[in-house]
């Protein structure tokens, strides 16, 4: 049984690879088409070398989690990092230990793509993304304000 279950994933995986391929370039080329301040995230020289299911960007000027949140009300499912890390307030250690400033690695996001991926999920992401990320743009310049406003009341 085990042996034909692994032979049904793997039997159309060249096939499927290439779909997600396609869905994650459509959605990096219409991402940093909305946002041409986006920062595609991972190896450098082509998508050919990116796994087929996986699109990370980072947002300048935004916390990931605001921006998390607002697509998720949007019905859009993203993730500020690995399961393994869920919960925990600090920058990617991976993107950190690729060099990646830690202001920007607080704005990234990763978007997955699997089997049940389609270009409606793609078109959805690309709908909901201006006015999310406008806003999560907003709020992260009232906290810089907030946080400014403290300092000089402070005498920082």
């Amino acid at each position: 049984g085990f042996a034909a279950a692994v032979d049904h994933v793997l039997g159309d995986l060249p096939e499927q690879s290439a779909r997600m391929a396609g869905l994650r370039d459509t959605l990096l080329a219409g991402v940093v088409a909305l946002a041409p301040d986006a920062i595609v995230n991972g190896a450098r020289g082509g998508t050919d070398i990116r796994l087929p299911g996986n699109a990370h960007l980072s947002f300048p000027g935004c916390e990931s989690d605001a921006l998390l949140m607002l697509l998720d009300a949007a019905g859009v499912e993203a993730s500020t990092g690995s399961a393994c890390t869920a919960g925990v307030p600090e920058p990617s250690h991976v993107l950190l230990a690729m060099g990646v400033d830690p202001v920007v690695a607080r704005s990234s996001l990763r978007f997955s793509l699997g089997r049940s991926s389609t270009s409606d999920d793609v078109d959805a992401l690309l709908a909901a993304m201006p006015a999310a990320l406008a806003r999560a743009r907003r709020a992260g310049q009232v906290r810089v304000s907030a946080q400014m406003a403290a300092a000089v009341r402070d005498g920082a």
